[in-house]
């Protein structure tokens, strides 16, 4: 269990921030980044979970919420698993049988979504993009030739698999997709 006793150390101050492993880098890292970026994700999963989803997903969200305090801790400690804890393939196969399920039970699409609808689905389009941009700073990350041998793939794996169901969850949350708002190709050229 964590305990926080206090919540400002002040050895921040000098612009740098400790890793899980002790080591001290600086805040605009690109690790920093990405685990910053997994925590945005939950600050709007958050948004979204006060602005009306109902359960199951609501049950499921929270689920997603501590997964990516999870995920969060895996970039934290580059390298070696040790004991250190890891995302397994379990996480991300779990998201799949809720997308399969979930899925399933949506009206099929016609056209792209754009975001929109109730309020909640807005919310997690939002999740849904954040969620992609950290995804593509895992690879970004995982790119780097320092970093490379240091990072879970299957933490980018997990994004991935995150933002499709957080799509879902948005269609989900509009009526099954009923509410959901279409893109229509080019339905700007005519507008006034």
């Amino acid at each position: 269990m964590v305990r926080l006793n206090r919540i400002y150390t002040k050895s921040g101050d000098d612009g740098t921030t400790s890793l899980g492993d002790g080591t001290r880098t600086s805040k605009h890292h690109l690790r920093i980044q990405t685990y910053g970026t997994v925590d945005e994700t939950s600050s709007v999963i958050g948004l979204a979970l006060v602005h009306g989803v109902l359960e199951p997903l609501a049950a499921r969200l929270r689920t997603i919420q501590n997964d990516l305090f999870d995920v969060g801790a895996d970039l934290c400690v580059p390298g070696a698993a040790g004991e250190k804890l890891r995302l397994t393939a379990e996480y991300t196969a779990r998201l799949e049988r809720w997308i399969d399920e979930i899925n399933g039970k949506l009206t099929p699409l016609e056209s792209f979504v754009l975001p929109g609808g109730r309020p909640a689905a807005a919310w997690l389009h939002l999740a849904r993009t954040v969620c992609r941009r950290a995804e593509r700073l895992v690879t970004e990350l995982s790119a780097l030739d320092a970093e490379h041998d240091r990072v879970n793939p299957e933490v980018l794996r997990y994004l991935n698999r995150l933002s499709d169901l957080l799509f879902v969850f948005a269609r989900a949350a509009n009526d099954g997709g009923a509410l959901d708002v279409l893109w229509k190709p080019g339905a700007g050229r005519s507008a006034t």
